[in-house]
């Protein structure tokens, strides 16, 4: 018997491009099939042969109903191919063959697929090299070169049910583009970010049940996704940004296909060649058959433009990572550096009201040793005192963020109370000390204000000081998630920053729905040195 290639799963992921590293040799697809299980069926007796065939870890009805549906692709490693041998060159959807080719003749499959099978050539860059399934009407599939069909399988699924959808890849998926080479200021010495948070997308287009219009009538409900995608597309076609940071709860809680919903937050990005990078949020991986952060984290590393990274094992939380700016080409001097930082999620307990985990040690000494690193690796290589801002991000606020006697708020509004843990890990003091110019958040949908701390009086009187870093709210893009506290709805917004590196400032503002200019316009930094915009300080609306 001919060796055959079998990829192993630790958990439920997708075939995606770095999974192909564990086999030998390149996998083909040589032919697949829809199973169907009864419920009175245990699936583990009734498998196809492992040798041969993988079984896609996706639910084809997304566990409604009783009985249960899998795809089931046979694979063969590249060398170990011969001549007679047939490879799937096509894959087709529908219930009617497609017409016929010249280079054979379709076969039918279970759930209305269609294979075109050729023999061996010698090459495999026209055959089918791997197949995948996402849901949903609206689903996207930002890979290169894979194609996702337009229809569905034909499963008699509930109406309900987000649909079954093949995505295929022919011959060898080409290295992603390389987002870093391009992660520089402009040549004016500019960089801008946009930071979009809470997209909380799902499996399917989703509910919306809070949105109003222009003027602030309320709207019937709608679909969440639809609206999120286009509105997350207008804000990037307006500011054209060099980077954007996903500051958590990408995805919505208890979906039951986290891949799909995922490709659907970053396809805005990639299809516009942005590159971007995520922290995860409390929601993320929440729910049975929501994907580990760690799957999810595999998912995004290796799609195009993408600067996500797991971060050093032994800290903890998947997604502590930093990202350097660099000045103009040719040079290779940072000019700016953003941390981001996973900040975990909820701790259930059944006794006390729920609380959520807080910034670990390990991470805070993670994150003091790679700024003093970078320091004094700048301090050895800058001859020019260029300005240096360095920016972080995570999801969950600091508990600094709660502290209304201490806290002036200097532009947006604190409409609900933070939600953030209850035991200070002292992160913040971390960021005064390392010169950290702002910390940008998520998690609470409706506050979207810039603050500064208060410090304690110096000895001698003198007025409170206020000191950097800056405490700042995202606002929420998703309209999957809330965006009402109480009895009123607010529109969806997103947070832009702006570098410039020329006059060391940093400055921040809010695209927010149907509002045609910037909202809250607020410089942060100045010379290098974090300022408290003069005025009036802004007050906590009532929750």
């Amino acid at each position: 018997m001919r060796r055959t290639v079998r990829v192993l799963h630790s958990e439920t992921v997708a075939p995606s491009t770095p999974l192909n590293t564990a086999v030998v040799g390149h996998p083909v697809v040589t032919d697949l099939t829809v199973r169907i299980f009864p419920p009175t069926v245990s699936l583990s007796t009734c498998e196809l042969d492992p040798r041969i065939w993988r079984r896609i870890e996706k639910e084809l009805y997304l566990r409604t109903s009783q009985q249960s549906a899998w795809l089931y692709v046979a694979l063969v490693s590249e060398e170990e191919l011969a001549a007679e041998d047939l490879l799937v060159m096509d894959i087709r959807v529908g219930e009617l063959p497609p017409n016929p080719s010249s280079g054979g003749s379709w076969e039918s499959r279970p759930g209305g697929i269609w294979v075109l099978r050729s023999k061996f050539s010698g090459k495999i860059d026209q055959a089918v090299t791997e197949v995948d399934v996402l849901f949903g009407k609206d689903a996207v599939d930002p890979r290169p070169q894979w194609t996702l069909m337009q229809s569905s399988l034909q499963l008699n699924a509930q109406s309900e049910v987000p649909v079954a959808r093949l995505s295929v890849l022919h011959g060898r998926a080409k290295p992603r583009p390389n987002a870093r080479a391009a992660l520089r200021v402009d040549q004016d010495g500019r960089f801008k970010i946009v930071q979009i948070s809470d997209t909380h997308m799902t499996t399917g287009v989703g509910v919306c049940k809070d949105a109003i219009d222009a003027h602030g009538n309320f709207r019937p409900e709608l679909e969440a996704d639809t609206l999120t995608v286009n509105f997350i597309g207008k804000i990037l076609d307006v500011e054209k940004p060099n980077l954007v940071i996903l500051t958590g709860d990408q995805l919505h809680h208890d979906i039951p296909d986290s891949q799909s919903a995922l490709f659907k937050v970053v396809a805005p990005m990639i299809e516009r060649s942005i590159p971007f990078a995520a922290v995860f949020g409390n929601h993320d991986s929440e729910g049975i058959h929501a994907l580990s952060r760690t799957a999810q984290m595999s998912i995004l590393q290796y799609l195009p433009f993408s600067l996500s990274e797991p971060g050093p094992e032994q800290v903890d939380g998947v997604g502590n990572f930093y990202v350097q700016v660099l000045a103009p080409a040719p040079s290779q001097f940072p000019v700016s550096t953003l941390y981001f930082l996973d900040s975990h999620g909820q701790i259930p307990s059944k006794i006390y009201k729920s609380d959520y985990d807080f910034i670990k040690q390990n991470q805070i000494d993670w994150f003091v040793n790679t700024s003093q690193t970078q320091r004094s690796a700048r301090e050895h290589d800058n001859n020019d005192n260029r300005f240096h801002l360095s920016l972080a991000f995570l999801h969950i606020p600091l508990p600094e963020f709660k502290e209304d006697s201490h806290l002036s708020i200097r532009s947006g509004r604190r409409r609900e109370p933070t939600e953030g843990p209850s035991f200070n890990s002292h992160f913040y003091d971390a960021l005064v000390q390392e010169g950290i110019a702002a910390l940008g958040c998520g998690h609470d949908h409706v506050n979207d204000f810039c603050a500064l701390l208060r410090q304690q009086v110096q000895q001698g009187g003198g007025k409170p000081l206020h000191t950097g870093p800056w405490l700042c709210y995202g606002g929420a893009s998703g309209f999957g998630g809330y965006c009402s506290y109480g009895r009123n709805r607010f529109h969806r917004g997103t947070r832009v920053w702006e570098i410039s590196t020329s006059t060391g400032s940093l400055e921040t503002w809010k695209r927010v729905e149907y509002a045609m200019n910037r909202v809250d316009e607020l410089v942060l930094v100045e010379n290098g040195t974090v300022v408290d915009t003069p005025g009036e300080e802004v007050k906590t609306e009532a929750v």
